[in-house]
C-alpha cells in the first residue's frame, strides 16, 4: 500500500491589480498572512515587488509576490488554489507525489463541488443580468413613447 506524499513545498506567484499602489503591498502582505493562518501551511519565504504603472492605463497599479510554502498535504495546496487562486505555482518538492485513490478522490470531489458552485453563482448572475437587461428596455420603451408630445408640438407649429 503505497502512502500518500506529505510535507509539498511549493512556490507560487500571487498577482494583484488595483490602486493606489501603496495599498497593493499592504493588500497582498495581508493575504500572505491569512495563507500562513490555514491549518497544515507554513510560509517559507516570500518576496513582494514594487507596483509598476500598468501599460496604457492612468492609475492602476500591478504587483506580485512570489511565495514559498510547505504544506502537510495534496488537499491543502488544493485548497489553497482555489481561495487564493494564484497566477503560477510550481511544486519545488518532492519529486514524486503518491495519492491513494481516496486522495485523488477527493481532490476531484472537492474540485467537482467548487466548480458546481461556480456555475451556480454564474447562472444566478446571468438571470440577474437578463432581469436587469428586460427591466431597461422596458423603461427605454416608455422613454421612447414619451417623446411624442414633442412631436405634437412640432407638429401643432406646422399647422400654424
Amino acid at each position: 500500500m503505497v502512502n500518500e506524499t506529505k510535507n509539498i513545498r511549493v512556490a507560487m506567484i500571487l498577482e494583484i491589480i488595483g490602486r493606489p499602489a501603496e495599498h497593493l503591498v499592504e493588500t497582498l502582505g495581508k493575504i500572505i498572512d491569512e495563507m500562513e493562518k490555514e491549518k497544515g501551511v507554513s510560509v517559507v519565504e516570500k518576496k513582494i515587488n514594487e507596483p509598476v504603472l500598468m501599460k496604457d492605463q492612468k492609475d492602476f497599479y500591478t504587483t506580485f509576490a512570489e511565495v514559498e510554502i510547505e504544506v502537510d498535504e495534496i488537499m491543502i495546496l488544493a485548497g489553497l488554489m482555489f481561495k487564493y487562486m494564484p497566477a503560477h505555482i510550481e511544486v519545488i518538492s518532492p519529486e514524486l507525489i503518491a495519492l491513494t485513490n481516496n486522495g485523488w478522490g477527493d481532490i476531484f470531489s472537492e474540485l467537482t463541488r467548487r466548480l458546481h458552485k461556480y456555475d451556480e453563482v454564474a447562472r444566478v448572475l446571468q438571470m440577474q443580468l437578463a432581469q436587469l437587461q428586460k427591466e431597461i428596455n422596458e423603461k427605454k420603451g416608455n422613454k421612447d413613447e414619451s417623446p411624442e408630445p414633442s412631436t405634437k408640438k412640432t407638429v401643432r407649429k406646422k399647422k400654424k
